[in-house]
């Protein structure tokens, strides 16, 4: 029967007809409607018997039908087209509470693209995860992406995984060598529809050519500006990471970056670095520079931490006060230096004179970086050494060939780090047995030097944390915080030292470190939160773990790669911090390593004083700009360099003109200063108006 409100086709018509009135005209039938895909209008008179010819393909509802029924009906429609009508839908259907400027990234910028190749290049800690899920999920609730590829850097994955399945219920698979093995002869990325995998894994080269041969719909890469290529004189330079980028690119349909520093103070690594969003969008560096002086960009958006505000106007970030607590070794201490410096320099200068140059000086270096860390950490890493040798003299053990990427090394999960610096402690330069013995003995002489330190409790560093700690807790009474304090180290051993000695001095302590899964993490945060007054962690605590009910923090030891020191702050110095952050740094200005680490910090206040703004930290590599941290201290242990040299190298005048270089490189010129919160607010409440409210939807499904 033909009435008002269905679909129906006919062989008289050449598309099908929503019907919009039906009159009856004796033998004919009076059709009123129009055409659905022409749209055009029609009001046709048909013969009663031609009606047979005719075919519902959409009825309309039937309101004398069961009443159940039709209620399941008009709510399956209602949430069939809820898409269109809520402008915010993946934010209303997800476990999040976004602010205005993500909310103004995603829906303001990003998806207005109808191709999206954006860079999100927010200040740290802005929440680049959530935008990014935002993204993700806006796109599959609009049947425009179902397949998907997150890549990350390796220490990432994991964090993740846990936020996509947490806050936005997306399932990811992990992508890494073991899972690629277990597909023998078949293309794992095809297998999977949404996959994480790592950068470095995904930049190899037998890797590369598996992906680039398939497709993705979205693909989003978080800390993006690690695929970077640079331009000398007419020869570009591009990294593997960044031949990574060019096949993303190419394979994807919409791609988004996200990193906290874009522009690294060099234009046309600037450009290639945005080419691989848009090939070919800026054909010079002065294109890029004109766009960023009219504020026209359109393939990116920056703001910075204090441009950001939550809907009641009040700013996100708390401020930050570091502290460098520096200190003076004791006398035995300084004599162990003394003697593991001697042992670190002599190695190395055999070293220089054999192919394994790169090989020991990072195994020495491992040695020094745990005479940093603590006396307990040097004495573990002596003892592995020796065994290792032992082996290897006897035979037991064949000393193997490592090869070394500091890059690489860095990215990695801090398991796999830890298995890898091991590997490395039995890296020797010994040409015969005796060479090995003789070397086996200097490591008994050191062995024993480092017991004696800690048997007798001579560690000055050791009694500074426990000062630090009381500081910590009197600090928290005085502005009525919340009595926790995180403590961060580089190793493990030095982690469970410091766990048995704080215990023994009455405080309730847990821990953290990559040994441990997700899940013993997280189960490990919600103790320090409920139960414990400490958390000694390793950087695995600075990944993926979020203690912003915790505002004071102890770095027991400095990580040499100062990047790092940015993640760790960023722990607890992040969206929903309530408190003023403190960070105390633990410093040894007697040693090599730590007086340039006292320099660097001293230098960082002198700039952060300049610049009237604590973000010098959050880039600290390009603060001390074309200087590698890493290896100004690598030449300190080593005695490549004097020290007199190095410090000159790092006593910087922050006159104006440096200050003006490190607000670019802070990327103030990129950032857009405005955020419309009167507009998005609106947006918001509209859309709160407009969705389909949670209660309604549990009950109809």
């Amino acid at each position: 029967m033909i009435k008002e409100g269905i679909t129906i086709k006919a062989p008289f018509w050449n598309e099908p007809v929503k019907v919009e009135k039906v009159e009856e005209i004796g033998d004919y039938l009076r059709i009123i409607g129009s055409k659905i895909h022409s749209k055009s209008y029609i009001d046709q008179l048909i013969k009663r018997e031609d009606t047979d010819k005719v075919e519902i393909i959409r009825s309309g509802m039937d309101f004398s039908a069961n009443s159940e029924e039709v209620f399941f009906t008009l709510e399956a429609t209602r949430f069939k087209y809820a898409s269109l009508f809520d402008p915010l839908l993946a934010m209303n259907v997800s476990k999040i509470d976004p602010l205005p400027f993500q909310i103004e990234a995603v829906y303001g910028y990003v998806l207005k693209q109808p191709h999206i190749r954006f860079l999100i290049a927010d200040d740290p800690g802005a929440g680049k995860t959530i935008m990014a899920g935002l993204i993700l999920k806006e796109l599959k609730l609009r049947n425009l992406a179902k397949r998907v590829l997150i890549v990350v850097p390796g220490h990432l994955k994991d964090q993740w995984r846990r936020e996509l399945k947490e806050k936005f219920d997306e399932k990811f698979v992990v992508l890494d060598r073991n899972t690629f093995n277990a597909h023998y002869g078949e293309n794992p990325w095809e297998k999977n529809d949404q996959v994480i995998t790592s950068i470095d894994f995904a930049k190899q080269e037998e890797i590369l050519a598996s992906l680039s041969s398939v497709h993705w719909d979205l693909v989003v890469v978080d800390e993006a500006h690690k695929m970077s290529a640079y331009k000398y004189g007419i020869k570009i330079t591009r990294t593997q990471r960044y031949k990574l980028g060019e096949v993303l690119s190419r394979t994807s349909n919409h791609l988004v970056f996200l990193t906290a520093t874009p522009h690294k103070g060099d234009p046309e690594n600037f450009r290639l670095f945005l080419d691989l969003l848009m090939p070919g969008f800026f054909s010079s560096p002065e294109m890029v520079e004109e766009s960023l002086k009219n504020r026209d960009n359109p393939l990116f958006i920056r703001r910075l931490k204090e441009d950001l505000k939550d809907f009641e106007g009040r700013p996100i970030f708390t401020r930050r006060f570091p502290k460098t607590i520096k200190f003076l070794l004791s006398e035995e201490e300084k004599d162990l230096y003394n003697e593991v410096s001697r042992y670190v320099i002599e190695q190395y200068n055999k070293a220089l004179q054999s192919d394994k140059k790169r090989n020991v000086a990072f195994a020495l270096v491992i040695l020094q970086r745990r005479m940093a860390s603590s006396t307990y950490a040097l004495l573990k890493s002596l003892e592995r050494r020796k065994d290792r040798l032992e082996k290897i003299l006897n035979g037991e053990e064949k000393q193997k060939e490592i090869f070394v990427d500091y890059e690489e090394i860095d990215d990695l999960e801090e398991k796999e780090r830890w298995k890898k610096e091991e590997e490395w402690e039995s890296v020797t330069v010994a040409k015969d047995p005796e060479e090995l013995k003789r070397e086996i003995r200097t490591l008994e002489t050191l062995i024993e030097k480092a017991k004696a330190v800690i048997e007798r409790e001579h560690e000055v560093k050791l009694r500074e944390l426990k000062a630090a700690i009381e500081e910590g807790f009197r600090k928290i009474k005085e502005m009525n915080g919340n009595p926790k304090i995180l403590i961060f180290t580089e190793s493990k051993d030095t982690l469970e030292y410091l766990v048995k000695k704080i215990s023994a001095w009455g405080y309730k302590v847990n821990f953290i470190h990559g040994g441990m899964n997700i899940d013993e993490r997280i189960n490990a945060e919600k103790v320090f939160r409920d139960e414990t007054d400490v958390m000694v962690a390793t950087e695995a605590a600075g990944e993926g773990i979020n203690l912003q009910f915790c505002h004071i923090m102890i770095n027991y030891d400095i990580p040499w790669n100062p990047n790092r020191l940015e993640q760790r702050i960023g722990r607890i110095h992040r969206y929903g911090q309530q408190k003023d952050v403190y960070i105390f740094n633990l410093v040894a200005e007697d040693t090599r390593e730590g007086k340039i680490l006292a320099k660097l910090f001293d230098k960082l206040e002198e700039i952060r004083n300049k610049l009237g703004s604590d973000r010098v930290f959050d880039v600290i590599g390009e603060v001390f700009e074309s200087k590698n941290l890493y290896q100004l201290i690598l030449d300190a242990v080593t005695n490549a360099k004097k020290l007199d040299e190095i410090l000159k190298e790092l006593d910087i005048e922050p006159d104006e003109e440096y200050v003006a270089k490190i607000k670019e490189a802070l990327g103030e010129s990129l950032a857009t200063r405005f955020i419309d919160y009167t507009r998005i607010k609106e947006m918001a409440e509209r859309a709160r108006e407009y969705r389909l409210i949670p209660e309604y939807v549990e009950e109809f499904f």
